[in-house]
Order: structure tokens, then C-alpha cells, then sequence
């Protein structure tokens, strides 16, 4: 059997994959003469440019993953990670790169994926950042390992669970509340979940924090419910909450067996307060149950809305459809704007929401459908007529061809598109050219700093308007 010694490269960092891992390559000599081989390296923590040492242990391979061993040439945007856990969890991966150095790459993100469908990079404007990229997040969802450690999964390890002291993206309260719950999960001895026997009780921590009106959601997974045995640990959790977090209105349990590593519930029990916190955002109030999707960062929303609204430019008689409307968080500003407004979105729960926030805010103008968007375009058009103005703001897989298609014939004068995704964006828009629309302007938004996401407001017009 032979051998293969690990051997050690320098290599230099080409680029970044969509992970924000660096792309290295280095040509391997071979020793019977033939021509080099390229071994392909994915090296986490680096920056483009930095040339690294690494040890690969099988350089045998065509691909292989490799931490560097040292920087041997160092980017001048590289900066030191405040987080102790950064290194190892993977809540976020561009800590030890300069905050302005990953505004430039995502903006340059963003003109690489209008560039692969022929679009004008020219629109694009630099991405708006965050004057304190830090403790941005209202939500959080911890993960418990078997031994009852709470904390995020490591880096390229979905198994292993990394114990958190601290988080500096999640809000400062909701990083109190997680260690508060950690504490009694270690006084009484609780066992989290293993995935691989699934066995065990506690599964995840879901914490949501209003940062508008100071409410805040625990909301805990586990697979029993909080009776018999558990009982008196549960009034523990429920007393020492209660009087340390006055702002916690909403103490949930929430019972999950499926096998799915998922957020769900199957039976609720509420603990202390209500089921759902109040947040605000652009001035409109929404209620929030553990499963309603918000946007998690509440600063560069309020952002995102303020330029959907610039750039939409909602008059008081016209028409607009909202399409994966979700709770209404455009909705409600537009239709305070608007003569009628109509939104669409699958998820019969999300909808219901939405009809009740526009009931809290005094909205009677709306109309809310809960419908695939494909259907529901045509749908709502039979109902509701033709829209003067369309919101889109699809999910990372984009909307697809065929419900773009569906909007290029209706003929919106104008079509504000939301994207959380660079490249289904980019797609998308070009199914919308040949209907006579034209692109102008494109806004990158950072709502996830220290992360590779990148979110865009964008504007299309009729190009006879």
C-alpha cells in the first residue's frame, strides 16, 4: 500500500467561492515526468490576493480543503476578528476582513451577476453599509449540542455545535437571554438533542428581539412537552425569565419530533405572556409569531423600504400588486400611498398576518391572496385589475420564467424588484427586456454584515413611460 506524505504550498488567493471561502491553485510536479498537475485548494479565512502556506495531507487529490498555517503575503483589508468564536462558528464568515473591503466585493458581486446576462453594470451604485455593522440581528437560532451546550454549528461542520459566550451579530439583549437559558440548562442537567440517535430534549433556542419597541421572544424547541418530569424545571425557567427580562413578552415551548432539523412546532405551549411580540417598522406596526418571516435586520430594512418607496414613486390613483407579499412589510407603506393594493404570497399564515397588521395600522385599502405567485398574478388580475406599480421580492431562488413572463405582459409602468440574490435577480430581469422594460437603477444593501449576502432595491420602467 503507498503512502501519500502531506506536502506544504504556498498559494495565492484568486478569489472568493459563494461560501467566502478563498480559491487557490498550485501545480504539483510529477516525479515519472509528466506533465504538472493542478491541485484545486478551498482556504477558509483568507482574503483575495493574500498568498497563504498551507498543509495538504493528500495532495493526491484534485480538490482539497485546507485552513491556512500562516499568511505568507497579507492583504492590507485584513483586520483582527473581535470575535473569540470566530475562527471556528459559523454564524459568520468575513469577520477578519475589513468592513469597507466587503462593501467593495459585494458591490463588485453584484455587477458580476449583471454582467452574465448582458445587463449594464453601470447601474450599479456602491452597496449601503451599516454605521455599526455589529449586534445587528433581531433574530437568532441556537442550536443545542447533545451534551446541553447551546450555541451555532462550526464552519463546514453541520454536526458539531460551537458553546457561545457571546454573538456580535445578534442583538446585545437577545445574546443575554441565550445565556440566561444556557444556565439553566446546565443547573438542571438537560441533554440537547443528538441528530444522529435523535434522542434527547432540547433542539433550538429562537430568540427575536424588537429593537423599535424593546419586546422580546424565547421561544424553546424540544421533543417532550414541559410536563411531568420537566414540570418544575420549566416554572424555573418561567421565574427566573419573568423577573430578569421584564421585556421577554413572549415564553414559548414548542414540541418538534420530526426528524427534520427545522424550526417547527408541533405543539405550542405558551409559558409567560403572548404568543407573538409587537415590532414596528417605517412607521407600521406587526405582530410577530415564531414563525413569521421579518427581515432580520431592522436598520437596513427601514432602509430597503424607504427606497422602494423612492424609487416606486406610488401615487394616490393607482394600482400596485406586492408579490411574495409575506406579513405586509411593503405593503403597508405602499398602500397608505396608494389607491388599492393587492399582495400575494403562499404562506396562508404569512397572509393572515398580513390582514391583520393592515387592520392594526387602519388600512382598508388592501387585499391579501394566498396563492403560488404564478396563480396568483392571474388571479388577482381577474379580482383586482391590472397593476400601475408591481413590488417583487422573491426568495433566494428567485421568481422564476414563467412568473416574469406573466409580469412583462401585464404591463406595470413601473416594477420595483427586491432581491436577496444577485444572480436569480439578474436572471430574472432579463426574461422582463424583450416586454419593453428597462433597467434603471440597481442598490446594493448590506443587511448581513460579516456574511456573503448582499440584498438590491432596483427600479424598472416601460420604456414609453
Amino acid at each position: 500500500m503507498t503512502t501519500i506524505k502531506e506536502e506544504t504550498f504556498v498559494a495565492t488567493i484568486d478569489h472568493l467561492d459563494p461560501k467566502g471561502n478563498g480559491q487557490a491553485a498550485v501545480w504539483i510536479e510529477s516525479d515519472k515526468g509528466f506533465n504538472p498537475r493542478k491541485l484545486k485548494l478551498t482556504i477558509p479565512q483568507t482574503l483575495p490576493g493574500e498568498s497563504v502556506k498551507v498543509v495538504v495531507e493528500r495532495p493526491d487529490k484534485r480538490r482539497w480543503k485546507v485552513m491556512p498555517a500562516e499568511i505568507v503575503a497579507t492583504s492590507p483589508e485584513r483586520t483582527a476578528a473581535p470575535c473569540p468564536h470566530f475562527e471556528l462558528c459559523g454564524g459568520c464568515v468575513w469577520q477578519h476582513w475589513t468592513y469597507e473591503g466587503q462593501l467593495k466585493y459585494k458591490t463588485q458581486q453584484v455587477k458580476n451577476a449583471l454582467q452574465g446576462e448582458g445587463l449594464d453594470t453601470e447601474l450599479v451604485l456602491d452597496t449601503i453599509g451599516m454605521d455599526d455593522p455589529w449586534h445587528y440581528r433581531n433574530k437568532m437560532e441556537f442550536t443545542f449540542s447533545p451534551e446541553g451546550n447551546i450555541g451555532l454549528h462550526e464552519q463546514g461542520n453541520f454536526r458539531n455545535i460551537i458553546p457561545l459566550e457571546t454573538c456580535r451579530i445578534a442583538g446585545r439583549n437577545m445574546v443575554d437571554g441565550m445565556l440566561e437559558v444556557s444556565e439553566w440548562v446546565k443547573e438542571f442537567g438537560l441533554k440537547g438533542y443528538d441528530k444522529d440517535a435523535h434522542a434527547g430534549l432540547l433542539r433550538h433556542l429562537m430568540v427575536r428581539e424588537s429593537f423599535a419597541t424593546g419586546e422580546m421572544m424565547l421561544a424553546l424547541f424540544a421533543t417532550e412537552k414541559p410536563d411531568g418530569e420537566l414540570a418544575s424545571a420549566v416554572e424555573n425557567l418561567v421565574e427566573r425569565i419573568t423577573a430578569k427580562f421584564p421585556n421577554v413578552k413572549s415564553l414559548l415551548w414548542l414540541v418538534n419530533t420530526d426528524w427534520a432539523d427545522r424550526t417547527q412546532s408541533e405543539d405550542t405551549h405558551l409559558l409567560a405572556g403572548r404568543d407573538f411580540i409587537y415590532d414596528e417598522m417605517a412607521g407600521y406596526r406587526y405582530r410577530l409569531w415564531f414563525d413569521t418571516f421579518f427581515q432580520t435586520n431592522p436598520v437596513q430594512a427601514q432602509k430597503l423600504v424607504d427606497l422602494a418607496l423612492e424609487m416606486g414613486k406610488p401615487q394616490e390613483d393607482e394600482k400596485m400588486i406586492d408579490l411574495f407579499c409575506g406579513v405586509g412589510t411593503f405593503s403597508l407603506p405602499f398602500a397608505a400611498r396608494v389607491k388599492e393594493l393587492a399582495g400575494i404570497e403562499i404562506v396562508e399564515t404569512s397572509i393572515e398576518s398580513a390582514k391583520r397588521n393592515a387592520v392594526d395600522n387602519d388600512l382598508h385599502n388592501t387585499t391579501f391572496l394566498a396563492r403560488d405567485a404564478r396563480r396568483g398574478i392571474d388571479e388577482m388580475h381577474e379580482q383586482f385589475g391590472f397593476a400601475d406599480i408591481l413590488l417583487i421580492d422573491p426568495p433566494r431562488c428567485g421568481a422564476g420564467g414563467k412568473v416574469m413572463r406573466r409580469i412583462g405582459r401585464s404591463q406595470p409602468k413601473r416594477i420595483v424588484y427586491v432581491s436577496c440574490n444577485p444572480d436569480t435577480f439578474a436572471t430574472d430581469v432579463a426574461e422582463l427586456l424583450p416586454f419593453g422594460y428597462k433597467l434603471k437603477t440597481v442598490q446594493p444593501v448590506d443587511l448581513f454584515p460579516h456574511t456573503t449576502h448582499v440584498e438590491l432595491v432596483t427600479l424598472l420602467v416601460l420604456e414609453d413611460d
